[in-house]
């Protein structure tokens, strides 16, 4: 019996392909993977990019010249219209506590016309505007809707006029020096002649004002050296305050005009710097009136 044998045909086994290494980047990150075709997504972030630089330069552009500003202010006014018709205008202004101010730079320094709108009015603004004023020592500015503006202030109270180096100025009660004040309208003030005067000058007005028959009669005072004070009464008559107590010596000459009427007589100077005597000097060739004390020469 014969044995068929079938032979197939051969076919070569494939060779096995070693394996693939895996390969990690240092720190362990994995490895990248070769690009294939166009980065889309950098693309994107690009174009992203670029269209956002041009809309800032374009912003940035429109701010530099002014446009923006122009069209916020634009729409802000026209905001400032609408509610002025709805009512909220400048009808009326009120002051208080005007004296001295000139009612026209009250009115320069607001700058409101009627019918403006009120709620485009800048209170605080106009408040530091009004305490530049030269009378003005502080000034209150409010909006009372829907129509009117109240403004409140308090001035300062002239005190007397300051000579120094042959110029004039207006002192308040402060010691404070009224810029812009013009001295000829208060010529009435008595004249303080000296260096740092208004630094003493509150302290020799209240001095003066102790003694209201003596008051009316001071035509001027000249600080001596810094520390006391020589006064001149009308007639030209020159009274020397002492440095020390010179209220007491004031007060002093005060009694001396009620019983003596010293200063209705031809006196020229009296000298109260030293506290246990008084000293009158007389014009020369004045007749002495015996009998009174102080009367006709110096004493």
């Amino acid at each position: 019996m014969r044995f068929l044998t079938l032979i197939a045909p051969w076919r070569a086994e494939p060779a096995k392909r070693p394996p693939k290494r895996r390969t990690r980047a240092k720190n362990g990150a994995k490895p990248r993977r070769g690009r294939r075709g166009p980065d889309w997504r950098f693309r994107r972030r690009a174009a992203a990019s670029a269209l956002g630089a041009l809309i800032l330069g374009g912003l940035i552009g429109l701010w530099s010249n002014g446009w923006i500003d122009r069209q916020a202010g634009r729409a802000w006014q026209s905001a400032l219209n609408a509610t002025a018709k709805a009512g909220l205008r400048v009808e009326d202004i009120l002051v208080e506590g005007r004296g001295l101010t000139v009612r026209s730079q009250i009115l320069e320094t607001l700058n409101l016309d009627r019918g403006d709108p009120i709620l485009g009015f800048d209170p605080h603004g106009a408040k530091e505007m009004l305490e530049r004023l030269p009378w003005v020592r502080e000034a209150e500015v409010v909006r009372r809707l829907p129509n009117v503006v109240f403004v409140r202030l308090a001035e300062r109270a002239p005190l007397a006029l300051w000579q120094s180096n042959g110029k004039l100025t207006v002192i308040d009660s402060r010691g404070e020096i009224v810029q812009g004040a013009p001295p000829e309208a208060f010529a009435s003030l008595p004249l303080l002649v000296g260096e740092n005067v208004p630094r003493h000058a509150l302290k020799l007005i209240s001095l003066l004002d102790s003694e209201p028959d003596l008051r009316p009669r001071v035509a001027a005072a000249v600080l001596v050296r810094g520390r006391r004070w020589n006064v001149r009464l009308d007639g030209g008559i020159d009274v020397r305050l002492p440095e020390s107590d010179p209220r007491a010596a004031w007060a002093q000459l005060a009694q001396m005009q009620r019983e003596h009427g010293v200063l209705e007589r031809d006196v020229i100077a009296i000298d109260l710097r030293m506290p246990d005597r008084l000293v009158v000097r007389t014009a020369p060739g004045a007749k002495p009136n015996r009998g009174k004390p102080g009367d006709g020469e110096e004493t």
